[in-house]
């Protein structure tokens, strides 16, 4: 039997090598606490993630080249409206909700505008088309205040280049048409820059309002009435996400047509003229890299593009029966044969 005060040591013992057990098993606790959890993007696109796929890539790659990478030192969470501007504003506020490091706003004006509704303390990165001080994202370009920033690709203001040259490749035609997603915040502007260069030619511009699949069949049924010679595809999230479906049934016309995004061409569509969307996507990623290593959106100029790429389905000219003026091809920066 041991006595009292040997007693009372072994229970003293006990107690120590329970408490060191205890903070032992502590330990791995505390050191995982005291490591730094991986920021976390938001992703807040108007477009769908399978037309935007080659978007993402280029993202990830301006992302690498400030030093993140998905999955391995930051996280990214995307909502995706599929064309449906009305998701946008509950997405956002979502977003802002979890307390994301940065909202990257892509796929033009209405995820911006979203974005920026939804909170005024989480950093903002955009893309949109058109002028952002004239939609009220920004003071100025190039101190664009408050908690956003992001890069315009101006698409929105090139639609009287864009008629132009697509006059070049259909110089008789008579009848012109316009595809536009009335919804979109800069429809007006852009319908109204091409009636005024449709006006320098002496002609008008037909005007086909789509914004849902319903529209459609619809659509183009009014295109086959109205016999248009040739066709203008205005900038647009919806519409770029229906890449393949707008250029199907353009192709089942056999009409010559136009688009934005280079994308359009490579899918079959006649030629389009506007700035690279990877380079661009690339630009915003290297931009909320730089956001998340605590620069402030207020101190970074809105991104301007600085060039614009021709490009040429040779393939579908052809099969149109059109023949290319020598001065077009030598200035399209890209044939496809």
């Amino acid at each position: 039997m041991l006595s009292p005060e040997l007693g009372a040591r072994s229970m003293q013992r006990r107690e120590f090598i329970t408490l060191l057990g205890g903070v032992a098993a502590a330990w791995p606790l505390a050191a995982q606490a005291q490591q730094p959890s991986m920021p976390v993007i938001g992703s807040l696109s108007s477009l769908a993630p399978g037309p935007a796929a080659h978007q993402v890539v280029a993202f990830r790659q301006g992302l690498s080249e400030i030093g993140f990478t998905e999955g391995v030192n930051v996280v990214i969470e995307y909502r995706w409206a599929d064309g449906q501007y009305d998701r946008l504003p509950a997405m956002a506020a979502d977003l802002a909700g979890r307390r994301v490091a940065v909202i990257v706003a892509s796929g033009g004006e209405p995820a911006a505008l979203a974005a920026k509704a939804a909170t005024s303390t989480i950093p903002i990165v955009f893309v949109i088309g058109g002028d952002p001080v004239k939609v009220g994202l920004v003071a100025s370009l190039n101190r664009p205040g408050a908690n956003i920033t992001g890069v315009t690709l101006l698409t929105n203001s090139i639609e009287a280049k864009r008629l132009g040259l697509l006059r070049e490749l259909v110089p008789n035609a008579t009848t012109l048409a316009m595809l536009v997603n009335p919804t979109f915040p800069t429809a007006e502007t852009q319908v109204s820059d091409a009636q005024v260069a449709a006006r320098t030619f002496g002609q008008q511009i037909h005007v086909l309002n789509v914004s849902n699949e319903r529209d459609f069949d619809a659509v183009f049924a009014s295109l086959a009435q109205l016999r248009a010679d040739a066709l203008l595809v205005s900038s647009d999230p919806f519409l770029n996400s229906r890449r393949d479906q707008i250029v199907a049934r353009v192709a089942q016309q056999a009409l010559p047509a136009i688009y934005e995004w280079r994308e359009f061409a490579a899918a079959g569509g006649l030629m389009s003229y506007g700035t690279s969307l990877s380079d661009t996507y690339r630009q915003v990623g290297v931009y909320t890299g730089r956001v998340l290593k605590g620069e402030k959106p207020s101190d970074m100029p809105v991104i301007q593009p600085t060039k614009f790429e021709l490009v040429i389905n040779l393939k579908t000219a052809k099969t149109l029966g059109l023949t290319l003026p020598s001065g077009v091809l030598s200035i399209a920066d890209e044939v496809i044969e």
